[in-house]
């Protein structure tokens, strides 16, 4: 535990050090370029267009999975009834 916190204190000075520097560079533009109107409209409308196609997505996944799920607990309670597992030898 005590290397744990020591390694996160050690990595948030880090951090807290370089940031500076990294965002100092280029006149503070990023990476992307010179950020107008119309980049951060289109970030915009990209993050509206995300969480519910992100939504979907998971629900779906979900209910694939517990259609598994269910089908995984039928097969075996089917199994469970069957007389040849009953007993022993």
């Amino acid at each position: 535990m005590r290397r744990a916190l020591t390694t996160l204190f050690v990595s948030a000075f880090t951090f807290a050090v370089l940031a500076p520097t990294a965002l100092a560079e280029d006149h503070g533009e990023g990476w992307y370029g010179e950020t107008d109107d119309k980049v951060v409209t289109n970030a915009g409308f990209i993050v509206i267009a995300f969480f519910p196609l992100f939504v979907l997505f998971m629900s779906l996944l979900q209910g694939r999975l517990d259609k598994r799920k269910s089908a995984r607990k039928a097969a075996a309670k089917a199994r469970q009834q069957r007389p040849e597992w009953h007993g022993g030898w």
